[in-house]
C-alpha cells in the first residue's frame, strides 16, 4: 500500500475495506494490553528462588546483620552486584531500594534544591533551568522534570544516539541547561545503542557546559540482550575519567527487569563528590535501605557469569514476543509508505513511526478495538509529539498468541488511520 501514489478512488475503496475489517475486530470485544514494559509472569518466575534463599543466614560478608538499621551506602556484595551490572568500580556505587526511578528523582531533587556539591551548586539558584531530552524517549524522565519545574528541550535521536551536534551547540549556547537524560543501551523506546563516538562526546560535555551540569545515564537495559552477539556499550565513566569530567555523569541501574520487578535493588554510580552530596540528602530521609533484599540478590546473582546466565532465560521468553511484533510489521509495511520502525537487539520496546498526523488516531482506533497502547506523544516532553508519529509497543507481558492478535489489530488501525488522513488532506 503506497498512499502517495494512490488515486482518490483507490483510497475510498481501501477505506471501505479497512473499515469493514476494523468493525469485525471491534465485534470480537478484545482486551489486550501493549502499554508498559513490565516483565511477564514467566519472567518473574525465573527469580522465585529468591524466596527462602537466605535460610536464616542474615549476615553479610563484612559481618553486618542485614536485619538492622544502617548501611546508607549498601552492602559490599550488593555494591559488587551493581558494579557487575554497570561495569564500574564497586566503590563508586550506592545501593538503594527497589526503584532506580526513585533514585533518579532523589538525585535530581538534590541537585535542584540543595546542590550536589554544596548549597551554591543548587540549580534553583539560577532560576528556570533546562534539561535536554532525546526524543522519542522515556515518559517517566519527562515527568521528573515536570514535577521539579525544569524546562525540557527535545533533541532528536539518531541511529547512534542523541544528535550530538545539536546537543553540543545547545549546551555551549545556554549555561542554564543543567543536564541530559540518556538511556544509552537499547534506548527506550527506539532500541538504539549509543555509539562509541556518542559516548565519548557525552563524556566531554562537562568541559563545554555551564556549572553543575549532570548527565543522567539511565542504564536500565545494560544486560537485556535479545541476540547472541549483542552490541557493546562503551563505559561512559572511563571516558569521563579521560576527560576529567567525572562529576558530569551520574549512572543508574536496577534489577527491576532482572528479578522481581517490584522487589528488586537499584543502584547509583557516581563520582565521590556526587555521592557525598547525595548521601547528605539521603541521611535526612532514611536510616538505610532494605539490606535483607540486597543480600538476597547478592546470593542469587553472585557474579557476572550468574547474572548473564540468568538473563538468557529472560531472552528466551522475550524473543518470540518481539518476533511476533517485527514479523507483523514487516509483513504489513515492508513494501509500503505507512510507517518506519527499528528492529531492536535488546530492551523492552519497539518504536513505530506512522505517517505524520496518524499516531493519535491509530492509538484511539486500537483502544476502541480492545488493544491498549501507550498514549501517542508519551515519548516526547509534555506529551507533545510535534509530528504526531511515534508509538511505543511493549510486547513483554501478553502471551505470544496475544501479541500476534494485538498486532493484527495494530496493523489494521495504522492502515485505516493513514488512509483516512490521506483522504482528508
Amino acid at each position: 500500500m503506497q498512499l502517495d501514489q494512490a488515486t482518490q478512488e483507490q483510497l475510498r475503496q481501501w477505506e471501505t475495506e479497512l473499515a469493514d475489517e476494523y468493525q469485525r475486530i471491534v465485534n470480537q470485544k478484545l482486551n489486550l494490553d501493549l502499554t508498559r514494559g513490565k516483565p511477564s509472569p514467566e519472567q518473574l518466575s525465573l527469580s522465585d528462588a529468591l524466596d527462602g534463599i537466605l535460610k536464616g543466614d542474615y549476615k553479610a560478608a563484612d559481618g553486618t546483620d542485614t536485619r538492622n538499621y544502617g548501611g546508607l551506602d549498601g552492602l559490599p556484595e550488593a555494591k559488587q552486584l551493581g558494579a557487575n551490572l554497570m561495569g564500574v568500580d564497586p566503590e563508586d556505587v550506592l545501593v538503594g531500594g527497589n526503584s532506580s526511578l526513585t533514585l533518579m528523582f532523589q538525585v535530581m531533587l538534590t541537585a535542584h534544591q540543595f546542590g550536589l556539591t554544596g548549597a551554591d551548586s543548587a540549580w534553583k539558584n539560577e532560576g528556570n533551568v533546562k534539561f535536554l531530552c532525546p526524543v522519542p524517549g522515556y515518559d517517566r524522565h519527562h515527568t521528573v522534570c515536570e514535577q521539579l519545574g525544569i524546562d525540557m528541550i527535545a533533541v532528536p535521536m539518531t541511529d547512534a544516539g542523541p544528535d550530538m551536534d545539536k546537543v553540543e551547540a545547545l549546551v555551549k549556547d545556554d549555561p542554564r541547561i543543567k543536564g541530559m537524560w540518556c538511556v544509552p543501551k537499547y534506548s527506550n523506546p527506539t532500541g538504539v545503542v549509543y555509539s562509541d563516538e556518542t559516548v565519548e562526546r557525552i563524556a566531554a560535555l562537562g568541559k563545554i557546559a555551564g556549572p553543575n551540569f549532570r548527565v543522567f545515564w539511565d542504564n536500565a537495559y545494560a544486560v537485556h540482550d535479545l541476540v547472541d552477539n549483542p552490541p557493546e556499550l562503551a563505559c561512559v565513566m572511563k571516558a569521563c575519567a579521560q576527560h576529567g569530567t567525572e562529576d558530569s555523569v551520574i549512572q543508574f541501574a536496577s534489577t527491576s527487569k532482572i528479578t522481581h520487578a517490584g522487589a528488586g535493588v537499584a543502584f547509583v554510580n557516581a563520582s565521590p563528590a556526587n555521592l557525598k552530596g547525595f548521601k547528605q540528602f539521603l541521611g535526612t530521609c532514611t536510616i538505610g535501605p532494605d539490606k535483607v533484599n540486597q543480600i538476597r540478590h547478592s546470593r542469587f546473582l553472585p557474579n557476572r557469569d550468574a547474572l548473564m546466565k540468568h538473563m538468557q532465560g529472560h531472552a528466551e521468553l522475550l524473543k518470540p514476543r518481539f518476533a511476533a511484533v517485527l514479523d507483523a510489521l514487516n509483513e504489513a509495511f515492508a513494501e509500503s509508505d505507512l510507517g518506519n520502525w527499528q528492529e531492536p537487539q535488546g530492551g523492552y520496546f519497539v518504536s513505530f513511526d506512522t505517517r505524520p498526523g496518524c499516531a493519535q488516531d491509530t492509538v484511539r482506533l486500537a483502544a476502541e478495538a480492545g488493544v491498549k497502547l501507550t498514549p501517542a506523544g508519551a515519548t516526547f516532553p509534555y506529551g507533545q509529539d510535534p509530528e504526531d508519529r511515534n508509538i511505543r509497543i511493549a510486547p513483554s507481558v501478553p502471551s505470544v498468541e496475544e501479541v500476534k492478535g494485538a498486532m493484527k489489530v495494530f496493523v489494521v488501525c495504522v492502515k485505516l488511520a493513514s488512509v483516512r488522513k490521506q483522504l482528508a488532506s
